[in-house]
């Protein structure tokens, strides 16, 4: 069984035991979180939602708040003496799926 989710302005495809990487969550680790916009729920069968599906929700565990990898992110105009140099870390909360209910 599987479910389309939308979190954090993007849509993921789990399954129970999927570990996931989400826009940052404000919950505790250890805690659970219920993902309860659910898009499509599939299995032996499709159920789409319109926009959700009815009902259905994705019980998740934290397992841990971060941040992702340094991305730079540099400017430069030719000819100009113009060079901004900055930095960015994007903060995400790790996820694992433990149960989907439809």
């Amino acid at each position: 069984m599987y479910a389309v989710v939308k979190t954090g302005g993007k849509q993921y495809r789990v399954q129970e035991g999927d570990v996931l990487f989400v826009e940052k969550l404000d919950v505790a680790v250890d805690s659970t979180v219920e993902l309860t916009e659910v898009l499509a729920v599939g299995g032996e069968t499709l159920k789409v939602g319109a926009p959700l599906v009815e009902g259905a929700k994705v019980v998740a565990k934290v397992l841990a708040q971060g941040k992702a990898k340094k991305v730079t992110v540099f400017k430069y105009k030719r000819k100009k003496d113009y060079r901004r140099k900055n930095g960015h870390r994007q903060p995400y909360t790790k996820l694992v799926v433990e149960k989907i209910e439809a």
